[in-house]
C-alpha cells in the first residue's frame, strides 16, 4: 500500500465522500475516505445498495481522487461484482485503473475468505466488511442489529477469523451489539473500524450525509453534526422569495 497510516498512535478517523467537493473536507481531517455504495441511498435515493453499478461506483471514486490527496482512498466493489475470484480481480483492477484508488472493500465474511485471498495474492489491497452486510439487505425488516445471540456472535467472530487469515489490512464492523463487538476487538489483529458498533473500535465511520444532517431519518448509530437540510431549505425559500419580490437579480449579478 503507497500510503501508511499509523493506525495505533490514535482512533482512525473514517467518512464516506461521493464527489470531489466533500471529499476536499474529508480528506484535511480523516485517514480513510471511503467511495461507498451507499451512495445508492445517500445520493440517488435508491432503498438498497443493491441497484449501484460497477460503472456508477467508478465514476463517484474518480471524482472522489480529484478530491482527495492525503487519505487513503478506498472503494466498494458494488453487489454482484465479486461472484467469484476472477470476475472479483477482473473487476478490481478495472476500479484501481480508473479511479487510482489505493484499496478496496468487499462485505461477506468466511464466504468470500477464498475471493480476497485470491485479490490479496494479485496484489490488491482489500478492507473487510463484516456485521450487518448492506448488500444482503432487500428490505427494510434486513435492517437488524448483529451479535445478539450466541449464534450470530459466534458467525461474526468466525468471519472475523477467516478474513484476517486471508489477509486483509483492516475491517468495518456494522450494525453489532456492543459485547459482541468487544468480542471482536480482542480477537481481532487487524483495525477494527466500527459504524454502529463499539466506542472501543481502533476508528469510526459514518456516511457523511448521514452526519450533515440531510436526512430526516438516520441510524441510532449516527450522529447529526450539523443541519444542512435546514440549511438548504432556508437557502432554496430565500432565493424563491427574491425572485417572486425581483430582489435577484440585482444589477451586481447582470452580465
Amino acid at each position: 500500500m503507497k500510503k501508511k497510516i499509523n493506525f495505533k498512535k490514535r482512533p482512525i478517523i473514517c467518512l464516506t465522500s461521493y464527489n470531489k467537493f466533500f471529499a476536499e473536507i474529508a480528506d484535511q481531517f480523516c485517514d480513510i475516505v471511503l467511495v461507498g455504495d451507499s451512495l445508492g441511498m445517500a445520493y440517488y435515493g435508491d432503498t438498497s445498495t443493491r441497484s449501484v453499478s460497477l460503472n456508477d461506483m467508478i465514476r463517484h471514486a474518480k471524482s472522489v481522487r480529484s478530491g482527495v490527496k492525503k487519505a487513503l482512498m478506498v472503494v466498494d466493489m458494488p453487489y454482484g461484482t465479486c461472484k467469484n475470484p476472477l470476475l472479483a480481480k477482473k473487476n478490481a483492477l478495472r476500479i484501481i485503473k480508473e479511479t487510482k484508488c489505493d484499496a478496496v472493500k468487499l462485505e461477506g465474511g468466511k464466504e468470500i475468505k477464498h475471493i480476497i485471498q485470491y485479490l490479496i495474492k494479485n496484489k490488491i489491497n482489500v478492507m473487510g466488511h463484516i456485521g450487518l452486510l448492506p448488500q444482503k439487505v432487500q428490505s427494510k425488516k434486513d435492517y437488524k442489529i448483529k451479535g445478539i445471540n450466541s449464534a450470530e456472535k459466534n458467525k461474526i467472530l468466525n468471519d472475523l477469523k477467516n478474513i484476517q487469515e486471508a489477509g486483509v489490512f483492516a475491517i468495518v464492523l456494522e450494525a453489532v451489539k456492543n459485547e459482541t463487538a468487544k468480542e471482536v476487538m480482542k480477537l481481532s489483529k487487524v483495525p477494527i473500524i466500527g459504524i454502529g458498533a463499539s466506542k472501543k473500535c481502533d476508528g469510526q465511520i459514518l456516511v457523511l450525509e448521514d452526519m450533515l444532517g440531510m436526512f430526516k431519518k438516520v441510524p441510532k448509530f449516527v450522529k447529526k453534526y450539523s443541519n444542512l437540510r435546514g440549511y438548504i431549505k432556508k437557502a432554496v425559500k430565500e432565493y424563491a422569495k427574491d425572485i417572486k419580490n425581483r430582489k435577484f437579480p440585482t444589477k451586481n449579478n447582470i452580465y
